[in-house]
C-alpha cells in the first residue's frame, strides 16, 4: 500500500475562518505602556508631573485628529475588517475552474463562485470542503482519500473522476460528467500572520474534453473497421520488420489472428519466406517515395501453404527520420478465390512464384548492364555489399570489381546478339572484394517494355572458394605434419641414445678429464636438437603436453625477467594484466615458448626500438560471438594479446605466417618454424590465434585460450610445495622392471641406467617377446616400461595382454608421439604414466621411482 492509500483521520471542521491581520500582542504592549506611565506619573509631584501630563494629552490629541482624517479618507476602517478586492482576488474570482483555499486544519479560507457552482453549494456562507461536497458520491471515496492524504503530506496530487449530476448542474440527458480534482500547497507567510501553509483545491470540468476524445476514438474505430472490411489486404511494417497492423481481410486469407499482429507477435518472416522477406525489407528501407513499388511474392498461411499475392508497397519515413517503415496493399492472385485479380493468368502467377522462390539469384538486365528486375535471392546476395545500397542496386557493373566489368559487358553484348553459348564470368564483389561469384548470362528471346536483353543467373561461390583453399592448405599442412612427425619420432630415438650415453660417460668422467668438455658439448647439442624436434612435433600437433591449471597473470609476471633480457634495452616491455582473470589449462613450458617466440619476432620487427605490449583480459561467450573470427565458437576465453610497434606485415605475407619453413628473415637467421610451432601449441591446447597487422604500424597476435573451471578434485589436489621437493632427490630403488623397446640403442641405455640405480631389468625387443619374458619369469614384475610404436605388437596391445595376467601391474609408456595419438587405443579408465622422448637418465630414474612409490 502506498502512502497515498494509507489510513487518514479527516477533520470535520467546516467553519469559515475570517482573515485577521491585526496583532493582539501589540495591543497588550500598548496597554502595559499606558499603565506604566500612569504609575510613574502618580509617584511624581504635581509640579513635576504637569509637563509630562500635558505632553501625553497633546500627543493623544494629535493621534486623535490624525485618526479622524485617516478615517475620512478611508485609510483606517472602524468596525469589522473586510477582505480587500485587489487584483489577486479578482483573478481568483474569475477563474474558469473552481478554487478552494483551506488552512492546515481544514478550515475554509476562500472559495470562488465557480467552485460553489461545481460542488452544488447553496449558501456562500457555508462553503463545504471537497470531502463534504462529494460525500454523496461513493465512487469518489478513494480518489478523495488520496487527495486528502497528499494534502496532509504537503504534496501535489490530481484525480480525474466521473460523477453523477448534482442538483441539475447538468442536463437530464447527460449520464455523468467528468471533473479533475487537484490539490497543491501555498507557502506560509509569517509577515501576514500565516504560520502554516495553505492548501489550494481546484475543480475543473473536463466533460467537453472527454466528449471530444470519445468522438475522435469513434472516428478512428470507423476507419479501422473500413480497413478491416476492405476487399484488399493491408498491412503496416514497423521497425525490426515487425508487423504493426494487419487488416481482417488479409488475416482471413492467411488464417492469422488479429490479436497476434496487434501485440507485435507477427514478423515479416512469419508471413513469407526469408528471401521474400529480405526483398520486401530492402524495398522498405529505400526511404520515402511518391511511387509505390509492386512485388509478386508468395505469402504463407498458418498451415504453411502458399498464398500467391501482389504487394503494392510504399516506403515511409518516421517522424524521427528512421527508415524501415512501410504500408502495403496486398492483392489476392489466387484463382481459388473470387476476389482474385482478374488480370493475373495462371501462367503469370506460376512465373511470379518461380521467379521469387528460386534459390538462385536472378536478374534481368538491359544492354548497358542496368538491372530491370531482380528476385529476392539477388537482393539477399548483395545485401551486405555497401555499394549495393537500396538505391544503388540498379547496375551490375557497379557491384563487381572494375577488372571484371569488361568481361561481363562482353557477355551481355553476346546475349544481345542472340548467342546461346556464353562462357560464365567469375567475379569478385563485396566491400573489400572478399566475396566471389559466378554469373551465367543467357539472352532474352522477346524484347519487353523494360528493354531487357539478357537474364543473369548469379551464384555466390565465396564459401566454395574458401573451402577449396582450406582443403588445399589442410592437405599441404597434413602432409608436412606427417613427414615432420615421422622424422621427429625416429630422430627422438637417436637423440635419446645420444643424450643417455653422454650422461653415462659424464658419470664416469671428472670435470678435470680432457674428454669431459667434449662429452658436455655432445649432450648440449643433442638437447638443442631435441628442442628442434619438439618444434616439429608442436607444428604437427603430435607433441606430448603436460597441461596444468594456470593463472596467466602469474605466468607472465615470472616470464617478464626473461623477456627483458631477450628483448634488450631498445624495446620497452609493458605487461597489462586483466582484472579477475579466469584460469586456463595448458602446458606451462609450451605456453612460455609461445610468448617467447612471439616476443622475439616482435623484437626483430623493431630494429630501431619500439614498444612491446602483452595484455590479458576475459572474453565472454557473447563477446566471442560478436568478434566474428572464422572457426572460433562462442565460449568463454582468456585473451592474451602480444602487440608491437614494428614494421608490420604485408597482407600477402600475413596469410602465410603460420606455414612451416616460411620466413622473411635472411638465410641462417631463422628456421621458419617459430610461428608454425606457436600455431600448433595453441591449437593442441584447444585455443585460437589470429594475427592482425598493418604495414608501418605494427602487429598484434591475439591468443584465445578456453576458460577452465576447476573441479573439486583439482582444488583439493593443490598442496603447498614441501621441503622434501626442494632437496636433492634419491633416485635409487629396488624392484623388477620389464623394459620393452625395439630401438637397441635406447634399450641398452635404459638397461644400464636402471641397473646402476639398483633395479633388476628384464629386456624385450617387441611386444611378443615381452609376453614370453613376462610368462617365463618366475618372480613378479613390478613395472613395465614399453615403447608405443613397435613391430608385430604395439604398446597399448601389450598392456591389454599383461592386464589379463596381472590387472594391477604399473606401466610407463615412452614415445616421441603425443599421448592423444594412442590413448584412444587403450581401454576406458586405463591408468599409465607417459614419459616423452628424448629423456635423460635423471628423468628416467625419477619417473620409475615415482611410479613405483605411487
Amino acid at each position: 500500500m502506498s502512502d497515498i492509500d494509507a489510513p487518514l483521520k479527516y477533520s470535520d471542521s467546516a467553519e469559515d475562518k475570517s482573515v485577521q491581520d491585526g496583532s493582539i500582542g501589540l495591543l497588550v504592549l500598548l496597554a502595559l505602556g499606558l499603565a506604566f506611565s500612569a504609575v510613574a506619573l502618580a509617584m511624581l509631584t504635581r509640579e513635576a508631573a504637569e509637563p509630562f501630563v500635558l505632553a501625553i494629552l497633546g500627543g493623544l490629541a494629535v493621534i486623535g485628529v490624525f485618526s479622524l482624517f485617516a478615517g475620512a479618507v478611508g485609510i483606517l476602517h472602524f468596525g469589522e475588517r473586510k477582505a480587500r478586492n485587489d487584483i489577486t482576488k479578482a483573478f481568483a474570482d474569475n477563474l474558469p475552474d473552481g478554487m478552494l483555499i483551506t488552512d492546515a486544519s481544514g478550515g475554509v479560507v476562500y472559495a470562488n463562485a465557480t467552485y460553489l457552482e461545481l460542488v452544488g453549494a447553496a449558501d456562500a456562507r457555508n462553503v463545504p470542503t471537497l470531502e463534504r461536497a462529494f460525500a454523496n458520491q461513493p465512487q469518489l471515496s478513494e480518489p478523495v482519500f488520496r487527495l486528502m492524504r497528499a494534502a496532509r503530506q504537503g504534496r501535489g496530487w490530481h484525480e480525474d473522476v466521473a460523477i453523477s449530476p448534482l442538483d441539475g448542474a447538468v442536463e437530464a440527458n447527460d449520464a455523468r460528467r467528468w471533473l479533475r480534482l487537484s490539490v497543491r500547497q501555498i507557502a506560509a507567510r509569517p509577515r501576514a500572520g500565516k504560520k502554516s501553509a495553505l492548501q489550494v483545491w481546484q475543480v475543473a470540468d473536463m466533460t467537453s474534453e472527454r466528449a471530444q476524445e470519445g468522438d475522435a476514438f469513434d472516428k478512428l474505430q470507423q476507419i479501422v473497421a473500413y480497413l478491416d472490411r476492405a476487399p484488399a489486404g493491408f498491412l503496416s511494417l514497423g521497425r525490426e520488420q515487425r508487423i504493426d497492423y494487419i487488416n481482417a481481410t488479409l488475416a482471413h486469407w492467411l488464417d492469422r489472428e488479429l490479436a497476434d499482429a496487434a501485440a507485435g507477435g507477427v514478423g515479416l518472416e512469419d508471413l513469407m519466406s526469408a528471401d521474400s522477406a529480405a526483398l520486401v525489407a530492402r524495398a522498405a528501407t529505400r526511404g520515402a517515395s511518391s511511387e509505390a513499388e509492386m512485388l509478386d511474392v508468395d505469402l504463407m498461411r498458418r498451415d504453411g501453404t502458399r498464398f500467391p499475392a501482389r504487394i503494392l508497397l510504399r516506403a515511409n519515413q518516421g517522424v524521427d527520420g528512421d527508415v524501415g517503415l512501410a504500408h502495403m496493399i496486398v492483392l489476392n492472385r489466387s484463382h481459388a478465390d473470387g476476389a482474385a485479380e482478374a488480370t493475373a493468368g495462371p501462367a503469370d502467377v506460376r512465373f511470379a512464384h518461380f521467379f521469387q522462390s528460386a534459390p538462385i539469384a536472378i536478374a534481368s538486365v538491359d544492354g548497358e548492364g542496368g538491372i530491370c528486375s531482380s528476385n529476392a535471392a539477388f537482393a539477399r546476395m548483395f545485401d551486405h555489399d555497401e555499394k549495393a545500397g537500396a538505391e544503388n542496386l540498379t547496375d551490375i557493373t557497379s557491384l563487381i570489381g572494375e577488372e571484371y566489368a569488361g568481361e561481363f559487358g562482353e557477355a551481355v553484348a553476346a546475349a544481345k546478339d542472340g548467342q546461346v553459348v556464353i562462357e560464365p564470368v567469375d567475379v569478385t564483389f563485396g566491400k573489400d572484394g572478399n566475396r566471389n561469384g559466378r554469373f551465367y548470362v543467357s539472352p532474352v528471346e522477346q524484347a519487353s517494355e523494360k528493354n531487357e536483353v539478357a537474364i543473369v543467373y548469379a551464384i555466390d561461390t565465396t564459401e566454395q572458394r574458401a573451402l577449396e583453399m582450406q582443403i588445399a592448405q589442410s592437405q599441404k599442412m597434413q602432409a608436412v605434419g606427417q613427414l615432420a612427425g615421422g622424422i621427429a619420432h625416429d630422430f627422438n630415438n637417436v637423440l635419446t641414445a645420444i643424450i643417455g650415453f653422454s650422461e653415462l660417460l659424464l658419470a664416469n668422467h671428472r670435470p678435470t678429464d680432457p674428454a669431459f668438455q667434449d662429452i658436455m658439448n655432445i649432450r648440449q647439442n643433442a638437447n638443442r636438437a631435441a628442442a628442434l624436434v619438439r618444434q616439429l612435433l608442436a607444428f604437427s600437433r603430435q607433441q606430448t603436453l603436460q597441461p596444468e591449471v594456470l593463472a596467466l597473470g602469474d605466468v607472465l609476471s615470472e616470464l617478464t625477467i626473461l623477456l627483458g633480457r631477450l628483448l634488450g634495452e631498445k624495446i620497452d616491455l609493458n605487461v597489462v594484466h586483466g582484472r579477475d582473470l579466469w584460469k586456463v589449462k595448458a602446458d606451462l613450458h609450451q605456453f612460455e615458448q609461445v610468448i617467447v617466440n612471439l616476443s622475439v619476432n616482435a623484437r626483430d620487427a623493431m630494429p630501431e626500438g619500439g614498444k612491446l605490449t602483452i595484455r590479458t583480459s576475459n572474453v565472454s561467450a557473447r563477446e566471442a560471438a560478436e568478434l566474428g573470427h572464422k572457426g572460433m565458437h562462442a565460449d568463454d576465453f582468456v585473451l592474451c594479446e602480444v602487440s608491437d610497434t614494428g614494421t608490420g606485415i604485408a597482407p600477402e605475407v600475413l596469410e602465410k605466417v603460420f606455414e612451416p619453413f616460411f620466413s622473411t628473415k635472411e638465410v641462417g637467421k631463422g628456421t621458419g618454424l617459430g610461428l608454425s610451432t606457436v600455431y600448433g601449441i595453441i591449437k593442441q591446447t584447444g585455443g585460437y590465434i589470429y594475427p592482425d597487422s598493418e604495414p608501418g604500424k605494427g602487429t598484434i597476435f591475439r591468443i584465445y585460450l578456453p576458460r577452465h573451471v576447476e573441479t573439486a578434485e583439482e582444488l583439493a589436489a593443490v598442496e603447498p610445495e614441501s621441503v622434501e621437493d626442494t632437496r636433492q632427490q634419491d633416485l635409487t630403488g629396488t624392484g623388477t622392471v620389464l623394459l620393452v623397446e625395439d630401438e637397441e640403442a635406447v634399450r641398452n641405455f635404459a638397461v644400464r641406467a636402471l641397473t646402476s640405480r639398483g633395479y633388476e631389468v628384464l629386456e624385450a625387443g617387441n611386444g611378443i617377446e615381452a609376453l614370453e619374458v613376462f610368462e617365463a619369469y618366475e618372480g613378479s614384475v613390478d613395472l613395465v616400461i614399453s615403447d608405443v610404436v613397435m613391430p608385430e605388437m604395439d604398446g597399448p596391445t601389450l598392456l591389454g595382454k599383461l592386464r589379463e595376467g596381472d590387472p594391477g601391474i604399473k606401466v610407463i609408456f615412452i614415445s616421441g608421439y603425443a599421448e592423444d595419438a594412442f590413448k584412444k587405443n587403450l581401454g576406458e579408465g586405463e591408468e599409465f604414466v607417459m614419459l616423452p622422448k628424448p629423456f635423460s637418465l635423471k628423468q628416467l630414474a625419477a619417473t620409475v621411482k615415482k611410479t613405483l612409490e605411487s
